[in-house]
């Protein structure tokens, strides 16, 4: 039977892990009712009005791993073959691997406002220039940082409602101030990209992240263009369009590559953000040589960091390039290099979401190389920076799920963190 699968994704970048089993272990009931990918699967297949042996030939993939997926046999499946799966059956990825949204409150109601505020032409409905003045760009730049700081904190349904009245005034002041406020605009749309990237609205992030760039363009910083496009690679990054993003976020590094040993420092902090998108979509392409050139090539832009710098709302340095390392091995299932890189890690010079999105690679590392005690504690750990970001992780409901089908008896600890995930015992 099929328990739970989950499209694992966050900031740093995606992760699939599907997970599936055969039958419940002492104390472990099944989890999610029979929507796993293997039911997700049979169902789009059965609408395209294909067989088992039709798809195979259209996706480019075996026979058999469709019927495993169906049946529940088949453990996981990489990130390449939902891909070609998910264009046979002309669906997106979100369609098939099951990439939801989850916040607290109000929904679909908190997402229909940051969609239409996005799509809007202009400042938000009921607000007009006639009896709304704009903000002062100071007030404007201080409210787009700390929705940054909630947003680094892992505080999303609290983004929610901040998001739409952010971008009304941005808009604003915009309107009244031209070039002089196209940072924090370009910034309000990044963030609300973002933002929709954790509610599973790809489509629309991509959209927000579009429109970043476009309001970086009014003004005359080139660093923030190129942060913007570095954004809407991520963007389509999460919509499966590996390719796509790796090639925009190389032809912009590209655009703005730095002089290493002469360049201001945020310069080489917007460049290796670029790296680490593209190193991001290799490793889900699973691209083991591109990998480890990426890898090295952003070693090689931290010559002069002394910790790691948060430039444009980018993070890079040397912490930030062990993350993403840790990140592509655990992508890539080499959980000894992944760990190996998880050392060079410090936690004071990564944001709090950030350091807890490590902590879940660190987590599946510790998981696929079966050091389940120390997962759990790992996991915990996370949880501990902040509970609410914990519970909306993708990556953190798959891996508890995990853990709970691999014990015969839970831990205090884990029944925890089943609770707290959602994930039935």
């Amino acid at each position: 039977m099929i328990s739970q699968i989950e499209l694992v994704c966050s900031s740093e970048g995606t992760t699939i892990r599907l997970k599936v089993t055969e039958a419940p272990v002492e104390g472990a009931e099944r989890m999610d009712g029979g929507t796993g990918i293997g039911a997700r699967l049979r169902t789009l297949r059965r609408d395209a009005d294909l067989t088992q042996e039709q798809l195979a030939e259209a996706a480019g993939v075996s026979v058999d791993l469709i019927g495993k997926l169906e049946r529940g046999d088949r453990p996981s499946a990489r990130l390449s073959s939902l891909l070609k799966l998910a264009t046979a059956l002309d669906v997106d990825l979100s369609a098939l691997a099951g990439k939801r949204p989850r916040l607290d409150h109000g929904e679909d109601a908190s997402i229909l406002a940051v969609r239409d505020t996005v799509l809007a032409p202009g400042v938000l409905p009921g607000i007009t220039d006639e009896d709304s003045d704009a903000p002062r760009l100071t007030d404007l730049e201080r409210t787009v940082r700390g929705a940054w700081l909630d947003y680094w904190g892992g505080r999303l349904s609290r983004l929610t409602t901040i998001v739409p009245g952010l971008l009304g005034e941005a808009r604003m002041a915009s309107h009244e101030y031209g070039p002089g406020a196209a940072r924090s605009l370009a910034q309000a749309y990044q963030l609300a990209a973002c933002l929709l990237v954790h509610l599973g609205k790809d489509d629309l992030a991509v959209m927000a992240a579009e429109r970043a760039v476009n309001a970086s363009m009014n003004g005359d910083d080139r660093l923030l263009w190129a942060t913007m496009n570095g954004t809407w690679a991520w963007c389509v990054h999460h919509q499966g369009r590996l390719d796509a993003a790796e090639r925009h976020a190389l032809r912009v590094a590209e655009e703005i590559e730095p002089d290493f040993t002469r360049s201001p420092l945020p310069h080489l902090t917007v460049w290796g953000g670029l790296i680490l998108t593209g190193l991001a979509s290799a490793a889900a392409a699973e691209r083991v040589n591109e990998v480890r050139e990426y890898i090295g090539l952003a070693r090689t832009g931290t010559g002069r960091f002394e910790g790691d710098r948060h430039d444009y709302e980018v993070s890079y340095g040397p912490s930030q390039v062990q993350t993403q390392a840790c990140h592509a091995w655990t992508m890539l299932r080499k959980p000894d290099e992944a760990l190996k890189a998880a050392k060079g890690v410090h936690r004071a010079d990564l944001y709090g979401i950030s350091y807890g999105r490590h902590l879940l690679d660190k987590a599946s590392a510790h998981t696929d190389a079966r050091h389940f005690q120390t997962a759990e504690s790992v996991l915990a750990e996370a949880q501990g920076i902040s509970a609410e970001w914990f519970r909306h992780q993708g990556p953190a409901r798959a891996l508890v799920g995990e853990l709970v089908r691999e014990s015969r008896r839970l831990t205090p600890g884990l029944r925890r963190l089943a609770r707290m995930v959602d994930v039935e015992r």
